[in-house]
């Protein structure tokens, strides 16, 4: 990018937001509020948010949250288990920080009202994959939703927060766009189209949090929202900001196939409660095949692999995930939402077996940060899925996610709370400059560009990998991102232009990232490099 922030939508210029702000929130999600409402006691807080303020991945989680709280469980046990689905690529000190620190953060969310699920007096806990014990709060099947209100409620009450629906941010305005030009790499906040009036917004503040989720939206089949694009990691990484561990994309074993209602998970509470995989052909219960110790709840790269192994050895669409042997009471009562969906798609789970694949569902590398949240630029901060802190390693164990957004949000506004006086004042920032841009006639170019970057990277950079195929998605992106930047340099920025930047840039930072690393590692499997090498190391690409 050139010095100058390229405008890109029509309409008039705002350097500013409507009302300054002290911290500066890109994401209304769980990290994001949660920073929020922890800086907004001394702080003035401006949280913008893609679409609507609940369209986030918080929202559509239906798991729940990983803590230690049964007798007999204990934090080195959930630690230990963390490192084994983490194939060894976890930070330990990190694994340790978040575990201790999720007891509290769930007797936080209890005294925001969040209704988690009880059994008698005590927290009702489930099991999922690759946990050793019963250790998941939850709010039946549907805990992000009721975390996500919770959160919402307590921030639009806050006198010091102003939550901005509808700003899809475009780059993160930094020392290179001062009135007077700077290389010192501070980040001064972002500037975002509104996309009710298609003006581009300058938002400042002295501290920037990113907490802009993941890159679901990579691939084709994603259980992630629809504004799951890469944003954040892309715009830390034109801003300078290195990022880690792109290859290591989780893929949830279980995702409805249905040809009309895309993208529905099925989640891996219903395996921890007894849920089996089944053949359809054979009508056996294959994982036995592949982790005879752990079967279901084998950690989620194991039984991706293995539904994706007995579909393209048997030709199938799908495989079968069965709970009807277990009383109809219990599964409507555990899994209310899940029932009532499959029930308007004319099946009865408590009777059936529910058709599930595998899809794209968490992105576990993103941007380096450190324990305090922060990023290789001084006044930029980052918290949740778009980060990579060390947490999930090669593999994000079951329910650990949000539990990291709750953790490193704390962190994150803990961090600019202590150290508040060493923050510069912002400086004079140009407007986002458009005298060069016309609005475009050719919308279809970036649906054409978008399918056929998820349509690559679902085969070519998907569950199993070789390298012949990364280096076919690595050609595509090379030949795409001329484009792109063709298009982006001409015409004026509309969301999906900016989100398509984005898709691309996320792309190659993963397939980039999938090519350095010659081993196989928790969710990168390559058959060029089947064993996993004796020492684990990050992948870390610098900009």
């Amino acid at each position: 990018m050139s010095s100058s922030p390229r405008s890109n939508t029509g309409v008039d210029v705002v350097t500013t937001a409507a009302s300054p702000s002290d911290v500066l929130i890109v994401g209304s999600g769980a990290a994001g509020l949660t920073a929020a409402l922890t800086l907004a006691e001394r702080f003035r807080v401006t949280v913008l948010a893609k679409g609507a303020l609940n369209e986030g991945s918080t929202a559509w989680a239906q798991g729940g949250i990983a803590a230690v709280l049964e007798p007999g469980d204990t934090f080195d046990n959930h630690v230990e288990d963390t490192m084994v689905a983490g194939a060894g690529l976890n930070d330990r000190e990190v694994v340790e920080f978040v575990v201790g620190a999720a007891p509290a953060a769930i007797a936080r969310l209890q005294q925001l009202g969040v209704p988690f699920a009880m059994d008698g007096n005590a927290l009702h806990l489930t099991r999922e994959g690759g946990h050793s014990h019963r250790r998941i709060v939850h709010v039946a099947d549907a805990t992000g939703w009721a975390v996500q209100e919770a959160l919402q409620k307590a921030a639009e009450a806050h006198p010091n927060i102003t939550l901005v629906p509808d700003q899809v941010a475009i780059d993160l305005a930094t020392s290179r766009h001062e009135e007077r030009y700077s290389g010192a790499g501070n980040v001064w906040g972002v500037y975002a189209v509104d996309r009710r009036t298609g003006t581009v917004n300058l938002y400042t503040a002295r501290a920037t949090i990113l907490a802009t989720g993941g890159a679901g939206r990579t691939y084709l089949f994603s259980t992630a929202p629809r504004g799951a694009t890469g944003d954040g990691i892309a715009m830390a990484w034109r801003a300078g900001c290195r990022v880690s561990n792109m290859e290591m994309m989780q893929f949830h074993p279980t995702c409805l196939y249905n040809l009309e209602v895309k993208n529905f998970l099925i989640t891996e509470a219903v395996r921890g409660e007894g849920g089996r995989l089944i053949n359809p052909v054979t009508g056996k219960r294959f994982m036995t095949y592949y982790d005879a110790e752990r079967m279901e709840l084998a950690p989620r790269d194991v039984v991706a692999r293995a539904i994706d192994a007995e579909i393209k050895r048997y030709g199938l669409d799908y495989v079968h995930l069965d709970i009807s042997h277990m009383p109809p009471d219990f599964v409507r009562g555990h899994f209310p939402n899940i029932y009532d969906k499959l029930i308007g798609l004319g099946i009865d789970m408590t009777r059936a077996p529910i058709p599930v694949v595998p899809a794209q569902h968490y992105t576990c590398g993103g941007i380096v940060i450190d324990r305090d949240g922060r990023t290789d630029l001084p006044g930029l901060y980052a918290a949740g899925e778009c980060t990579e802190s060390g947490l999930h390693g090669a593999n994000r164990l079951a329910s650990n996610s949000l539990l990291e957004c709750f953790v490193f949000g704390e962190a994150c506004a803990d961090h600019i709370a202590a150290h508040w006086d060493s923050l510069p004042p912002v400086p004079v920032i140009r407007p986002w400059d458009e005298s060069r841009v016309t609005d475009s006639d050719e919308e279809v170019v970036i649906k054409q560009n978008w399918t056929e970057i998820r349509r690559f990277m679902w085969n070519y950079v998907g569950i199993v990998r070789t390298t012949k195929r990364l280096e076919r998605a690595q050609h595509r992106i090379t030949m795409l991102t001329e484009e792109v930047a063709d298009y982006y340099g001409h015409f004026r920025v509309t969301p999906d232009l900016i989100e398509l930047r984005n898709l691309l840039q996320t792309a190659e930072l993963i397939v980039r990232s999938a090519l350095r690393r010659h081993e196989s590692r928790g969710l990168h499997y390559t058959r060029d490099w089947p064993e996993m090498l004796p020492e684990a190391v990050d992948t870390v690409l610098v900009p």
